[in-house]
């Protein structure tokens, strides 16, 4: 894990950081997308972090979790998270309002090994939720677009009202330095103009794959790695090409909780970004 790129709020790593909310707004009935800005200016600007990281957003009264960080290192100055209702936490933070504050500490984790990405033809396939820690990737590469090859974009959800950064999303599709497909596994609209049918369903609109020379990223509900993961290797895409984020139980960011534990691996300091050679013997992170 590089620990040189990572400015942690305050000496103390359990220590938050107040935040204040800029912007939050719905994606769908139970994800919300909040834009946050540390309080201290100069913190907020000098705040380091790598795509793919995380880091932990406490509310008052309510306690802490970790949440995927849906904004990009290009763009300093704010954080931007998709957040799932889902317990007593995100209850509590979906009922603060634009100026409200937060705490915020970290970044954490391992994020994806952009140096080696460099320079290579970048898959991205997302689902679900996985379109929060993914969406960094995309607006990443997107952001410094000479240091990539092709850029490929494979996005499934349930239905239209579902997919999460749906406008944003079509909107980016129609760049010509970006291929971009978009499914539901079902229209219940009658308007959707995009493939329906699950997300493996966009491979065969793939051409001209360079596997030596491609990078595949996948994250989304866990049943949907096995059946993207085989496509990546139809594709012969080397192993120690085929990068995944995975989150299981992490509680306190930096390792000494052991609530993330699987033997000897802690995902909040190995993880949350493994590759497919990473997790050959970790069949319980999927």
């Amino acid at each position: 894990m590089n620990t040189e790129n990572k400015i942690t709020a305050q000496s103390n790593p359990f220590l938050p950081e107040p935040a204040r909310i800029v912007r939050t707004y719905p994606l769908t009935d139970d994800v919300h997308f909040f834009q946050v800005r540390i309080a201290d200016m100069e913190k907020a600007l000098s705040f380091r972090y790598e795509i793919g990281q995380f880091a932990m957003i406490s509310v008052l009264g309510a306690g802490e979790a970790p949440f995927s960080i849906s904004s990009t290192p290009s763009r300093p100055g704010l954080l931007e998270f998709c957040i799932r209702r889902a317990g007593a936490v995100t209850s509590k933070l979906f009922q603060l309002k634009e100026n409200d504050f937060v705490g915020i500490r970290g970044p954490y984790g391992n994020g994806f090994p952009v140096e080696k990405m460099q320079g290579k033809d970048i898959l991205i396939v997302m689902g679900g939720l996985g379109a929060a820690p993914l969406r960094s990737v995309l607006l990443y590469c997107l952001d410094n677009r000479d240091l990539f090859g092709r850029i490929i974009l494979l996005h499934g959800a349930k239905r239209p009202a579902e997919m999460l950064f749906r406008d944003e999303l079509l909107d980016i599709k129609k760049r010509d330095d970006l291929e971009g497909y978009l499914t539901v596994d079902g229209d219940d609209t009658g308007q959707w103009t995009e493939n329906v049918g699950v997300v493996t369903t966009l491979f065969p609109k793939l051409e001209n794959i360079n596997p030596e020379n491609t990078v595949g990223v996948v994250c989304g509900p866990p049943v949907m790695y096995k059946f993207v993961l085989q496509e990546f290797l139809k594709l012969d895409i080397p192993k120690d090409q085929i990068l995944m984020t995975l989150e299981r139980r992490m509680k306190c960011g930096v390792g000494k909780c052991g609530h993330c534990a699987i033997d000897y691996i802690y995902t909040c300091l190995e993880g949350p970004v493994f590759s497919y050679w990473d997790v050959t013997h970790m069949r319980e992170l999927i």
